[in-house]
């Protein structure tokens, strides 16, 4: 006895053949409109499992890399600092870098770009199956800190390297290092500089600054042999957009209360 489209979603459904049975209503109707052939209806059928698959997939490797929003090219204003290198920029977000384990370095004011194009890229990264990884640098130094005090620093620490892609960003954002900071991010650097993965770094401080950042001067050349070796390096400067967004919103205010 035949069964009913019901049956048929709840068969697929058992099976964890979502979506088909999310779009099974639908493709029948269809076909027994006479606007599809069988075979045309379960090879659309077909594709929407492989379709809702690919965005499961997708959304949980996003989930993974640790980002929080999703945020898009369209949305960055390049006009507002014209001098920010669009044409570099972009160049990145064809991940040609991560497949030739090359490192990303972008440097300047603060407010000027540099963590929206860090999340752009995690993004595509992410929608094109890499694996990786993004940190805020002190979130980063606390997760280590932490796993040290629980006895998995080795497993966090593999997890970091193994990633196809690691973005630190806002490094030396924070006025205090933690202490362990630049044994931490001297692991990091050189066992992916071994492995040949790629690692993305932002941050407002000039490298001359980086030994006083982490109050070793030799580890902070040997980090920066390593990431300037086979590097983008990007300057970014400018007015900051989040300083225009504030004042454009205090204005605002001003303007309702008057």
């Amino acid at each position: 006895m035949p069964m009913s489209i019901e049956e048929m979603k709840k068969n697929l459904q058992e099976l964890r053949l979502m979506g088909m049975a999310e779009s099974f209503e639908a493709r029948a109707l269809q076909a027994n409109q006479g606007h599809l052939a069988f075979l045309d209806a379960f090879s659309m059928l077909l594709q929407d499992e492989v379709d809702r698959n690919k965005s499961a997939v997708s959304q949980r490797r996003f989930k993974r890399s640790g980002l929080e929003e999703r945020k898009a090219m369209d949305d960055f204003d390049w006009k507002f600092n014209p001098q920010i290198p669009k044409k570099e920029c972009f160049e990145l977000l064809t991940l040609k870098f991560i497949q030739q384990g090359e490192d990303a370095l972008l440097l300047g004011h603060p407010g000027t770009g540099k963590s929206h194009i860090a999340q752009v890229i995690v993004l595509q990264a992410t929608d094109r199956g890499y694996n990786v990884i993004y940190r805020e640098a002190h979130k980063l130094f606390n997760e280590m800190f932490e796993a040290t005090q629980f006895k998995s620093a080795k497993k966090l620490h593999d997890s970091y390297v193994k990633a196809d892609l690691l973005v630190i960003d806002d490094l030396f954002l924070r006025k205090s290092t933690h202490p362990d900071a630049a044994d931490v991010l001297q692991e990091i650097i050189m066992d992916r500089y071994s492995a040949k993965k790629s690692t993305f770094i932002t941050s407002n401080r000039v490298v001359e600054d980086w030994g006083k950042c982490l109050g070793d001067n030799v580890v902070a050349s040997a980090i920066l042999d390593r990431v300037m070796h086979h590097s983008h390096f990007l300057k970014f400067s400018g007015k900051s957009w989040r300083l225009k967004e504030s004042a454009s919103r205090m204005l605002e205010k001003g303007k309702e209360k008057n």
